[in-house]
């Protein structure tokens, strides 16, 4: 199926064509770009045919040692710099894509995942399809004819979902500020996880909400019944990943847009919104404001994704504001998430300049206005209160230095 030398792309998230992904990566001699994101379309090194280079945007541990040995290359960019990485980049002979059954007219959806696929299809020089009977025609997602790809593959595999799981304590806790800063008439990202789901279950109450984000979750079903969303609004976002259910449910809604990262991320879409508010997680904040997304004591695990366009942009937009929320600790407590300053064992994924408050389960630091100071006595203030004291005395000897 796959040539000595082909350059091959194959979406992730919820867009995984799953039934054909181990025939893809075991393929030997190619090299293959994916959007693979941890946690959702995880892989090994082991997968990897021999002599292919597989691509990627996101790191996961299991791929450290193909990292090592040169079979995985990770790619240090935001999902803007991404796009603008495809454009600029040699098209690719082969893009492998995920489509519902075609309708009368032989038009198939990409379904619930937009994000870089749209992007590659336009100079892809092959195309196949894997056509899956369990992927509901989203009308108002990308739509690519059948007759236009060079292959067809039926399947019948479930979708890549997601489960959030119940909120626990903690990130309820974390939600509760922040939708303190979230008012009606404002145009909202956020991710996925416990934190964003405790955060949409709290905004039933707002009015005219907006939505648009890299990625959303089954919370939205329940902010849409409460009249939270404009009515007259389209909601965007690149990807939805939740649920069967919540699949068929955004379907079939003519207010909720899936659209490429080139419509989501890029700066001129992003400078035009007002009132943005950007929720974002990180790994940790040092007193600075800098904020690691990337490394787990040393280890990485993740990549920028579309968290570094957003928190800018919103630092930016008029009446705009950029969130950071994290838990206080890591490990049951064992850690503190808030550190002195990031060292070598962590990157600076988001620069404090586009930053406006971090959060944790301790409360809001606003740093708005703030000086340098300022701002680190407001994030101590937030870390567990176990670890007050050690930061305090640190900080003290920083201040020294600066």
């Amino acid at each position: 199926m796959f040539e000595r030398g082909e350059r091959i792309f194959l979406p992730g998230s919820s867009g995984e064509p799953s039934s054909l992904v181990a025939l893809v990566l075991a393929a030997p001699a190619v090299a293959i770009t994916t959007s693979f994101v941890p946690g959702i379309n995880d892989f090994a090194g082991r997968h990897i045919g021999d002599a292919t280079i597989v691509t990627g945007f996101f790191m996961q541990p299991a791929l450290a040692g193909a990292q090592r040995v040169g079979s995985f290359r990770h790619l240090p960019l935001s999902y803007a710099g991404i796009v603008k990485w495809l454009d600029e980049t040699e098209p690719f002979d082969t893009c492998v894509v995920q489509v519902s059954p075609p309708d009368r007219k032989g038009i198939c959806s990409l379904g619930p995942a937009a994000e870089f696929t749209p992007i590659v299809l336009r100079r892809a020089r092959r195309v196949i399809a894997v056509v899956n009977s369990n992927l509901p025609y989203f009308a108002n997602a990308p739509k690519i004819a059948l007759a236009s790809c060079t292959v067809q593959v039926a399947a019948d595999t479930p979708i890549i979902g997601y489960d959030t799981g119940p909120v626990d304590e903690a990130a309820c806790r974390i939600a509760g500020h922040v939708a303190a800063f979230i008012g009606d008439d404002v145009v909202l990202q956020l991710g996925l996880g416990k934190v964003p789901a405790g955060i949409l279950a709290r905004l039933g109450d707002r009015r005219g909400l907006k939505l648009h984000s890299g990625m959303l979750s089954d919370g939205v079903m329940a902010l849409q019944a409460s009249g939270a969303l404009a009515c007259n609004a389209v909601h965007r976002t690149t990807v939805l990943l939740g649920p069967a259910p919540f699949y068929r449910w955004a379907a079939d809604r003519s207010d909720i847009a899936i659209v490429p990262c080139d419509k989501i991320h890029a700066a001129g879409v992003l400078s035009s919104i007002e009132r943005f508010v950007a929720i974002n997680s990180a790994l940790e904040v040092d007193l600075f404001g800098q904020c690691n997304l990337e490394l787990a004591s040393g280890r990485a695990v993740s990549g920028v994704g579309g968290a570094l366009d957003f928190a800018r942009a919103a630092r930016l937009s008029r009446d705009g504001l950029s969130i950071v929320a994290l838990p206080a600790t890591f490990g049951n407590g064992r850690g503190s998430r808030i550190k002195p300053v990031l060292g070598s064992d962590a990157l600076v994924s988001v620069p404090r300049t586009d930053v406006d408050v971090v959060v944790t389960e301790e409360g809001a630091a606003d740093l708005r206005g703030r000086s340098v100071y300022e701002r680190a006595e407001a994030i101590i203030e937030i870390a567990s209160s176990q670890f007050k004291g050690e930061l305090r005395v640190v900080w003290a000897q920083m201040q020294k230095r600066l």
